[in-house]
């Protein structure tokens, strides 16, 4: 567990240190971040709410892969969270920002990301 709670920690870990000019967009009254790797492909997306994270962010890759879905209910962490790694998929069920289930799958149940 305290894998998950490490990787979730790196999700937002990144929206700060992704690289590239983030562009923010207002979208009634959220706002639609996107931030940026190096090499240009999108690091992160996903949206605030009243300065806090809300709705879906995706993580991806350099190479454009997601490798996770997290979901916020105004800066919340809630519902399930996917993180995938080439041969694995980790599914992580958060209730009021506490980890309530964690599911694994190996290489041969591992869905399409792209």
């Amino acid at each position: 567990m305290k894998k998950y709670m490490i990787i979730g920690a790196m999700l937002i870990t990144g929206i700060t240190f992704a690289q590239g000019e983030p562009k923010h967009e207002v979208v009634g009254d959220i706002v639609k971040s996107t931030y940026y790797h190096e090499n240009g492909q999108i690091s992160q997306e996903g949206f605030y709410k009243n300065g806090k994270v809300h709705g879906q962010w995706t993580s991806f890759d350099k190479n454009g892969k997601k490798t996770a879905i997290a979901n916020y209910s105004e800066g919340i962490k809630t519902g399930k969270w996917i993180f995938w790694t080439d041969k694995n998929l980790s599914e992580v069920d958060y209730s009021d920002s506490r980890v309530a289930s964690v599911k694994n799958w190996k290489e041969d149940a591992v869905v399409n990301r792209n």
